[in-house]
C-alpha cells in the first residue's frame, strides 16, 4: 500500500446508488483500497444544499448508501467510511476558504452552472449550493488527499480546490495545504434506461443495486432499443440502443458481443432475446451484491460510520490546527 498517496471519494445520500455509480466509481474504489489509504465520505451536508426542506430524505439515505458501499466490497477495515456532518472541522475550514474565492468564480464554474440549470433555482440560488465546491475543497484538504476519483464533468471542482490551496499557501506563506490530482474514470457515464440522459437518482431512470430481481427484469424489458426494429428480421441499430450500451458496460465476452451486434444490425435477433441476455448478465452481477446488502443492518452500518467518523475527525482536527496556526488564529 502506498502511504504517500491518499484517496478521497464521496457520495450524496439522496437515494440508493445505481449501476452508474457501480461501473463508474464503486468498482474502482474496491481496487483503490488495496493500494492507497482511502477515505469514503457520505456527504450529507452537501446533500442538504438542495434538499434543505427534506432533511429526512438525507438522513435515511446515509445508512442506505453505506449498505451499498459494503455490498460491493468496500471494506471498513481498509477504507475509512465517515459522515460529513460528524466532522465539524470541515465546516470551519469551509468558512476560512470562502474568503479565498469570489462569488463570480463560483458562478463561472461549468459544473455548478450545469447543476444550477438542472435544479431550476432561477434567481433563488441557495448560497450553500453555490458554495459547495468550497466545501469540497475543505473535504479534500482536511485529509490531505492527493488523488480524487472523478468524472470529466467534475474536473472544474478539483481546479477550484487547487486554486484555494495555492492562494492559501501564498497569502499565509505556508506549505500546510497540498494540491490534489484527479483520477479519471475508465468508463463513460452510463446512460439512463430511458436513453434520454445519464443514469440518475433524481431522474428516476437508473437500475439500482438494491433493486429486486423482479424490478430489475421489468426495467430491462422496458428499455429503449431501436423503434424501427419491429420484426425480428428487420435490421436494427446498435448506436443509441440502451440495451447494447449496458451490454458494452457489463457483458464480459466481448467477442460474443460483437457477434450479437452484427446479427442485430443484419436482422435476425429479437429485442426480447437481447434483453434476456442483459437480464441474465445483470442478475448474475447483482445477486451477490443483494445477498451481501441483506446481511448488513442499519445498526451495523451506523457502528461502522460512527467509528470511521471518529478516526476521520482526528485527522481533520490536526489539519485545522495547522491551518489556524498558519493564519494566526491559535490564541494562547
Amino acid at each position: 500500500m502506498s502511504v504517500n498517496q491518499i484517496v478521497l471519494t464521496a457520495d450524496r445520500p439522496t437515494g440508493h446508488l445505481h449501476l452508474g455509480h457501480y461501473i463508474g466509481s464503486l468498482k474502482s474504489r474496491v481496487e483503490l483500497q488495496e493500494h492507497y489509504k482511502c477515505f469514503v465520505m457520505i456527504a450529507d451536508i452537501q446533500a442538504l444544499s438542495d434538499n434543505f426542506d427534506n432533511p429526512e430524505k438525507v438522513r435515511i439515505n446515509v445508512a442506505e448508501v453505506c449498505k451499498d458501499y459494503i455490498s460491493v466490497g468496500i471494506d471498513p477495515e481498509k477504507s475509512t467510511l465517515f459522515i460529513q456532518s460528524l466532522i465539524p472541522e470541515l465546516t470551519e475550514l469551509t468558512i476560512y476558504y470562502l474568503n479565498l474565492i469570489s462569488v463570480t468564480r463560483l458562478e463561472r464554474n461549468p459544473t455548478v452552472k450545469a447543476e444550477l440549470q438542472q435544479k431550476s433555482f432561477h434567481d433563488s440560488i441557495p448560497a450553500g449550493f453555490l458554495a459547495y465546491p468550497v466545501s469540497q475543497a475543505a473535504d479534500i484538504t482536511a485529509f490531505k488527499a492527493t488523488l480524487i476519483p472523478v468524472g470529466e464533468d467534475q474536473l472544474p471542482l478539483i481546479e477550484i480546490a487547487n486554486e484555494i490551496v495555492r492562494r492559501f499557501n501564498r497569502i499565509y506563506n505556508s506549505k500546510v495545504l497540498i494540491e490534489s490530482k484527479p483520477i479519471l474514470g475508465k468508463v463513460q457515464r452510463l446512460v439512463g434506461i430511458d436513453g434520454k440522459a445519464k443514469a440518475s437518482k433524481s431522474l428516476g431512470n437508473a437500475i439500482f443495486m438494491s433493486d429486486t430481481p423482479e424490478i430489475l427484469k421489468q426495467k430491462i424489458y422496458n428499455m429503449y432499443t431501436d423503434p424501427n426494429h419491429i420484426k425480428i428480421s428487420d435490421p436494427g441499430k446498435v448506436e443509441g440502443n440502451v440495451v447494447f450500451s449496458y451490454l458494452d458496460a457489463f457483458f464480459e465476452d466481448k467477442e460474443e458481443l460483437k457477434s450479437l451486434k452484427k446479427r442485430y444490425q443484419k436482422g435476425g435477433l429479437g429485442d426480447s432475446v437481447l434483453k434476456g441476455i442483459l437480464n441474465d448478465t445483470l442478475q448474475n452481477i447483482l445477486a451477490p451484491i443483494r445477498e451481501k446488502r441483506a446481511s448488513v443492518s442499519n445498526e451495523n452500518v451506523m457502528e461502522i460510520l460512527i467509528s470511521g467518523s471518529q478516526k476521520a475527525r482526528e485527522i481533520a482536527k490536526n489539519t485545522l490546527a495547522e491551518v489556524k496556526e498558519a493564519i494566526g488564529l491559535l490564541y494562547k
